[in-house]
């Protein structure tokens, strides 16, 4: 018995003593940054001398009071599969490390966004064979308070079999890279769609920012469960008031019937994400339901049931019959409706929709919402009726700034790369005129947090989108966010890919991300590797009024001021009096500027080009073929001037 307490107290004592232990973005296949010196960091005992080995490199350190080391390597050169170790008690073994460029890409769902899901997929995933290109994926996770390693993630080589769940701007960003330098290329993917800039902004830089730090005083610094308590009381009771009733499945199996009344049920305009309307930011079950009224004539004929795309999962009923199902939320939904179901009078259809994560609804464009009868058809676009049932309570990243930094951004520091690449500003535009302050405070804050200069930092101006009908006349946050996104190059090493042209005003998601990784790659092999040559497409520089004529100047002009039809008449321009009234305008290239005209504005003061959330229509390029940012020339308040970030508690 004495033999066994003594095996067992030997046993406790080895398991006390902390094993060395490194963050998991030190593991193998990883891509370390060449040319710059290496931190490597990880835990063991208080005290505990540890030796790090790397190619011909050895150092040693030991570990302060709460268990924490770290070591710079000296800068080594691209190359590898070489082994990086690290023993204590006792030891690690890194496999397959390669030294190479490291860029992290981050932002929201355009750059979570993978290759499997963009333009001519298959054949990107049939020429993936690179090895040389690494892609982390960092696992999303939220936090009240800094982290100091990740929820989860891990390092995976390009092949047929990995790199459809890329982020395919990174990846292609990556590719481009890869085939001019032929070095290792490491991308480190922490992204989450729907995320605000605010959720990636550490708490230190709200608390020293004049715009912000009133608004961090009122946030407390409380745990996760503390925050999910006092957030699903806030969305239940918010959800609640909406609805004018109770969130319950209560006689829910009724709902999809005839001859349910639904006279009390709120209504909700389709399409369109729930997250952009009254429902707000949720997750769960919300049954949907129209009635349209029919011709015996339509009743008897063969009919097909669009319901554009539901995001994530639904089960439609006409009249009580189930007519279809899916689960895929990017699938267009499209139901046979059999033969006997419709009659003359009132029909009624019913949608169950289960929302797991992120956006919510019936979305997409409305001429693909309809009942179809070949030679006509009934239009469902419009108010539909709605019902919140049940709520999936999950802390939104958005519910409180600096979650997504926390969890997943904290734990990166201080990892040595290159620079960032980010795709974000959707889910600001509300905002958009305050995203002027807050998105050049992330950027401060990360380079800060670092301490690695003002390393390269390349964003993607927000594609076409025709979210809310946006204009000259009533206003656009579409524009207004593109705005603060090019003011924001006022920041030293920064850079910005246009992106309207390639966009589509019916999907927030375009598919064609290859001209997106293109374009921050033509940035940094200019910027950052030497390799010159035109990134940019014209921006505007300066105006100048000329009696009924107003001439613009252009920086960035490559080689010249084109139209995309390569005429000299240029879309997408505006001009406007002292009015502030804008009205359509012919615009003409002459000497590499736009002279922008209108028979209706004899006194013009002012231009808007490319103006509006939908801006499909615009064509001014350079001849290299880069497209101009939109801009304006006048100051006029801004629709979204007042909106500020708060946190509604």
């Amino acid at each position: 018995m004495k033999k066994q307490i003594l095996i067992f107290i030997v046993f406790f004592s080895f398991l006390a003593n902390a094993n060395v232990r490194m963050p998991l973005l030190f593991s193998d296949g990883m891509v370390l940054q060449q040319n710059k010196s290496i931190p490597v960091w990880g835990w063991a005992d208080a005290g505990e001398k540890v030796e790090i080995q790397f190619n011909k490199q050895i150092k040693t350190v030991t570990a302060d009071k709460n268990g924490k080391w770290m070591v710079s390597l000296n800068a080594e050169k691209a190359g590898g599969p070489f082994e990086l170790s690290i023993t204590g008690k006792n030891k690690i073994v890194i496999k397959d490390v390669l030294v190479g460029e490291v860029w992290i890409c981050s932002g929201q769902s355009n750059m979570e966004f993978q290759v499997y899901k963009t333009m001519n997929s298959q054949a990107e995933i049939n020429d993936s064979n690179y090895p040389m290109i690494r892609h982390f994926g960092v696992a999303q996770d939220l936090s009240g308070t800094p982290k100091d390693d990740l929820k989860a993630g891990k390092w995976e080589a390009s092949s047929k079999e990995t790199v459809g769940n890329f982020t395919a701007v990174g990846y292609y960003f990556a590719k481009k890279l890869y085939a001019e330098l032929k070095i290792p290329i490491g991308i480190i993917n922490t992204s989450w769609g729907g995320t605000c800039v605010e959720t990636w902004t550490s708490r230190e830089a709200f608390e020293k920012n004049d715009e912000f730090k009133d608004m961090i005083a009122n946030v407390p610094s409380v745990n996760m469960d503390a925050i999910f308590e006092t957030y699903k009381k806030s969305l239940l009771g918010n959800i609640q008031k909406i609805q004018g009733f109770e969130v319950t499945m209560a006689n829910e199996n009724q709902f999809k019937e005839f001859d349910f009344k639904d006279a009390n049920w709120p209504e909700i305009k389709v399409p369109s994400l729930w997250e952009n309307q009254q429902i707000g930011n949720i997750d769960g079950i919300v049954w949907m339901r129209k009635t349209v009224v029919l011709s015996a004539e339509q009743a008897k004929k063969e009919a097909v049931l669009y319901l554009s795309k539901v995001d994530d999962e639904d089960q439609t009923y006409v009249n009580g019959v189930q007519v279809g199902t899916n689960t895929i939320w990017e699938a267009k939904r499209v139901y046979k409706i059999p033969a006997g179901v419709l009659k003359e009078g009132a029909n009624v259809i019913a949608v169950k929709i289960t929302d797991y994560s992120g956006g919510g609804g019936i979305y997409g464009d409305p001429a693909d919402l309809k009942i179809d009868f070949k030679d006509s058809a009934v239009a469902l676009d419009g108010l539909w009726k709605f019902n919140v049932v049940q709520v999936k309570v999950s802390v939104s990243p958005n519910s409180y700034p600096s979650l997504l930094y926390n969890a997943m951004v904290n734990p990166l520091v201080p990892y040595a790369f290159e620079g960032v690449l980010w795709y974000q500003g959707e889910a600001n535009v509300t905002r958009a005129n305050q995203y002027k302050k807050a998105f050049p405070l992330m950027i401060t804050d990360w380079r800060t947090k670092w301490n690695q200069g003002n390393f390269p930092f390349y964003f993607v101006q927000l594609s076409t989108f025709n979210e809310f009908n946006g204009n000259s006349k009533v206003g656009s946050r579409w524009a207004e966010l593109r705005e603060a996104q090019t003011q924001t190059l006022k920041l030293p090493n920064t850079g910005m890919a246009v992106t309207t042209d390639i966009g589509n005003a019916k999907d927030i998601h375009p598919t064609n991300k290859q001209d997106v990784g293109l374009r921050l790659a033509a940035i940094a092999l200019n910027n950052v590797y030497g390799k010159k040559r035109v990134y940019s497409g014209p921006t505007f520089k300066s105006q100048e009024v000329k009696g009924n004529e107003i001439i613009l100047t252009f920086n960035n002009i490559g080689a010249g001021l084109a139209a995309s039809d390569n005429s000299e008449n240029v879309k997408g321009f505006e001009i406007a009096g002292a009015d502030k009234v804008f009205h359509s305008a012919k615009a003409i290239i002459k000497n590499n500027k736009i002279i922008v005209s209108s028979a209706e504005v004899p006194n013009p003061v002012a231009v808007h080009y490319g103006w509006a959330d939908d801006d499909t229509e615009i064509n001014l390029y350079n001849k290299e073929k880069f497209p101009a940012s939109p801009f304006r020339t006048d100051n006029w308040e801004l629709i979204t001037a007042s909106e500020k970030y708060n946190i509604s508690k």
